[in-house]
């Protein structure tokens, strides 16, 4: 059996007890593209998927993108 890694919208969508089905159907976003991005680190978010799953969830988009990328800094 091998141990599932969530990702950070993963790891968020959970915390907030997010129904991911139910997100699927009002994105229009796969449940096989879902469970990539909450479970696989090498798939990456597109904005607009961002954008629809913030609405979804009725949260700020601006919100959700800080809570999933604010701990990126730049180089120094």
């Amino acid at each position: 059996m091998t141990k599932t890694t969530l990702t950070d919208l993963g790891l968020y969508l959970g915390k907030r007890s997010i129904n991911k089905a139910e997100v699927c159907n009002k994105t229009g976003i796969s449940k096989t593209r879902m469970s990539r991005l909450t479970t696989q680190t090498n798939a990456f978010l597109r904005a607009s998927e961002l954008y629809l799953i913030a609405l979804a969830i009725e949260v700020d988009p601006a919100v959700l993108q800080k809570e999933l990328y604010g701990n990126l800094k730049l180089l120094k």
